[in-house]
């Protein structure tokens, strides 16, 4: 008998290994991640399975066709209003080409094109005071989801204000994601309930510390007062936003105050995200009222994730960087994009855009940092021009395209946020909305220093190794 102990072991483990090998095959999109896995089994069967079981296994996008099947999606609340309808794009002869952009997103977007907004961008300060206030005059209803909600100044002024509207009688519903809520320690969650606000975690963890680097997040930056007011873009709920005088340690961003019938789109992913975590449908005129036009921008929410949402807003990126024809303008804090990205901004500068891409010169996060810099000299010989923003550190997310088009929202460019991530943007199709977004960049790109080749190239051998072994790591960064 003992003889055949080792015999029925590699058994188990040739079927093992076979059977999780094919759920690879079948299931994983990307060949290289496919490759890794199928190694790993073959090489370390049983610990092979162990970890692709824990890893590798995409359980969000199980769990939410499971809570598809069993509720209804919150975006019928939207069938019927009177919400600007699905547009055509009317641009100037130089610039149909974008048109095409408009054209791509609408085979995969939730939500059509819609005119009639007015999308306003606002620095973190002004932003978070227009918050407070837009939530201090609430009437009926206030939805917030937030990545991260930190106990500091920052996070009792907001839960002063929520608080206030819940006395008033408003209905408020408020969403934060379960690694993002342990940002700072003790967490707001017990305060928040002991002040009688409706508050849910994201995908709630046990681990009791923040995770940097922690994917199959919401990092969605979301609210809406009374379904007409909205507010999106990068910024989350964190002293460091409102201390704009203090550049060691405060967070510059910018944020977008909403109105108009794109603000529907804002309500109606909130609401499915709060469906997810909940099971409560919000539905009826306080969160879906009929929405008149309020500005000149055409615009569209895409909500995108690792469930059935998957790369929609990277697609909508490489759909800009394929039609852009004369400036390509980027701003984002987390700037490791993936070979394709990669390979779609060398080329647009190859055919004579011009690209310009602005980063922080210190990030936060000393990880992103390296992993950006071990094959950023490969766009540099191609002609893009990186930037290097100054302090405070700046974590606005701004994509602007031939001066009509433009993308705002809460997406970084990495492979955590476009492929492992929740997030939330909006295209907008206006060029006077762009030039305003452009205004920005130029003056962060007049305090800034451009990044050279030869500042790449001469590093020494160990930082040369330490950004490549960091590289390594940016599926997951």
């Amino acid at each position: 008998m003992e003889t055949l102990w080792p015999l029925l072991v590699g058994v188990c483990a040739i079927i093992i290994a076979a059977t999780a090998s094919a759920h690879v095959i079948l299931h994983k999109r990307d060949v290289r991640a496919a490759i890794g896995w199928v190694g790993l089994l073959w090489l370390a069967p049983f610990v092979g399975v162990a970890l692709y079981g824990l890893l590798g296994i995409n359980r969000i996008q199980r769990r939410a066709s499971e809570l598809r099947l069993h509720r209804p999606h919150a975006r019928e609340a939207l069938e019927g209003r009177s919400t600007t309808p699905t547009v055509g794009l009317e641009l100037p002869a130089a610039d149909r080409h974008l048109a095409a952009i408009a054209r791509l997103v609408d085979t995969m977007a939730a939500f059509p094109l819609v005119a009639g907004n007015a999308i306003e961008p606002m620095t973190g300060v002004e932003a978070f005071q227009a918050m407070i206030e837009a939530i201090g005059a609430a009437e009926h209803t206030v939805a917030m989801s937030t990545y991260i909600f930190d106990n500091d100044h920052a996070g009792h002024l907001l839960a002063d204000a929520l608080e206030e509207a819940v006395d008033r009688g408003a209905s408020v519903r408020l969403l934060i994601d379960g690694v993002g809520a342990r940002y700072s320690f003790p967490t707001m969650l017990g305060e928040l309930r002991a002040r009688r606000i409706p508050v849910a975690e994201f995908l709630p963890t046990f681990v009791p510390i923040h995770m940097a680097y922690a994917n199959l997040r919401n990092h969605r930056k979301i609210l809406v007062v009374d379904g007409r007011l909205g507010f999106t873009g990068g910024m989350n709920v964190r002293r460091a936003y409102l201390l704009s005088a203090d550049r060691q340690r405060a967070t510059a961003d910018t944020h977008f105050r909403i109105t108009g019938p794109v603000v529907a789109h804002l309500s109606t992913t909130f609401a499915e995200d709060w469906a997810f975590c909940t099971g409560e449908r919000l539905t009826g005129e306080g969160w879906f009222p009929g929405l008149a036009p309020a500005g000149e921008t055409v615009a569209r929410g895409i909500a995108a994730g690792p469930d059935e949402d998957f790369e929609r807003i990277r697609f909508a990126i490489l759909a800009a960087l394929s039609q852009a024809q004369r400036r390509i303008r980027i701003v984002t804090p987390y700037f490791v994009p993936e070979p394709m990205l990669m390979t779609s901004l060398a080329v647009a500068a190859m055919r004579g855009v011009a690209v310009d891409i602005l980063i922080p010169g210190s990030n936060n996060l000393r990880l992103v940092q390296w992993a950006s810099r071990a094959k950023i000299g490969q766009l540099l010989r191609r002609g893009c021009r990186i930037w290097q923003t100054p302090l405070p550190f700046d974590h606005s997310k701004l994509m602007t395209v031939d001066g009509i088009w433009s993308l705002i929202g809460s997406a970084n460019w990495d492979q955590r946020s476009l492929r492992l991530n929740f997030e939330f943007n909006i295209e907008c199709y206006d060029p006077v909305q762009t030039e305003r977004l452009n205004a920005i960049i130029d003056a962060k790109q007049r305090a800034s220093r451009p990044l050279l080749l030869g500042e790449v190239e001469d590093r020494a051998l160990f930082f040369k190794l330490r950004d490549g072994a960091a590289w390594l790591l940016s599926p997951y960064l």
